[in-house]
């Protein structure tokens, strides 16, 4: 079951750590290292790790592929913690595609983090574990009076091989910080698991939308879609995915602000936090999320903001 761990604010970060994220040259990795590495009172010292070297020249970066597990360990040592956002994340990515990135290369960075004594695993989890609830329920879930509300101990509804993939993440780590020796084994060698002692804390945070800096407003799927000429602006096109981010919005400071608290928090063992901002029309129960990171993620979607300028 879930803790249900009063946790005490943090007003702003307040330890030295040495930071690994994966992934660090996508939309996500790009949004923290810009809010949590080019502020003094951030005290991160990042190293970015991608297939191939990234764009970020003020933080130490290394190519790997999070498959080869032997290359993975070196770079994960001598590291406090690790953020880990590398993944196949097209939804219609084939199963070896998902397998090898999401599932391997998970299970990878765990190992790896075990390994080098990592007491700290973040995980870019996803709204995707739940998506079937939006599928089923869409475009009506979009309404802030609609009456489904998800909570983060409702059963998982994966909607694509990415979302399975995620699960998996989610319970691998869950595997990783809870296992302890089984006291059957010393009657019988087939109940012997495999215990470790590190990590011993992971954070699965269940990203709902992020989007790149252009777009980090609660239009910005609409406006992709009129900058890639696939609709115009105030069609019906454009209207249900405005409504649909009015509901899964995760704008980048909320992200920093969920992420650095992970990062500085010492209660958890394992838990589950909703990757998304204070929105309106938002379909998962925030009242965890709140409690762990501060009581301040801003109400910043709300139905009334104006809509993007043509200028």
């Amino acid at each position: 079951m879930f803790s249900d761990t009063i946790y005490l604010p943090l007003v702003a970060s307040t330890v030295y750590m040495r930071v690994l994220m994966t992934g660090a040259s996508g939309t996500v990795g790009s949004a923290l290292l810009k809010q949590l590495g080019d502020r003094e009172e951030y005290e991160y010292e990042f190293t970015c790790l991608d297939l191939a070297p990234n764009d970020h020249p003020e933080h130490d970066t290394v190519a790997a592929d999070i498959t080869d597990l032997e290359t993975l360990r070196e770079h994960v040592a001598g590291h406090d913690a690790v953020v880990h956002l590398a993944a196949a994340v097209d939804l219609s990515s084939d199963w070896e595609t998902i397998l090898q990135a999401n599932i391997v290369g998970t299970y990878n960075v765990l190992q790896a983090a075990a390994a080098a004594e990592v007491e700290t695993v973040v995980f870019a989890s996803s709204i995707h574990t739940v998506g079937l609830f939006e599928i089923e329920h869409s475009p009506a879930i979009y309404d802030p009076e609609h009456e489904l509300t998800v909570t983060r101990e409702t059963p998982v509804r994966p909607d694509s091989l990415y979302g399975l993939s995620k699960v998996f993440g989610e319970a691998a780590g869950r595997f990783f910080v809870e296992n302890q020796p089984n006291p059957l084994s010393e009657a019988l060698p087939t109940y012997a698991v495999n215990s470790r002692a590190y990590p011993t804390s992971f954070y699965s945070v269940r990203i709902k939308t992020v989007l790149d800096e252009q777009y980090d407003h609660p239009y910005g799927l609409a406006e992709m879609g009129v900058d890639g000429g696939y609709f115009s602006r105030g069609s019906d096109a454009y209207e249900l995915l405005a409504d649909r981010l009015k509901c899964t919005w995760l704008s980048h400071r909320d992200l920093a602000q969920l992420i650095d608290r992970c990062l500085q928090d010492e209660t958890v063992e394992y838990d589950t936090f909703w990757g998304v901002s204070d929105n309106d029309g938002t379909w998962v129960d925030l009242t965890h999320t709140r409690r762990f990171s501060d009581t301040t993620l801003p109400t910043t979607a709300r139905r009334g903001l104006a809509l993007p300028s043509d200028e």
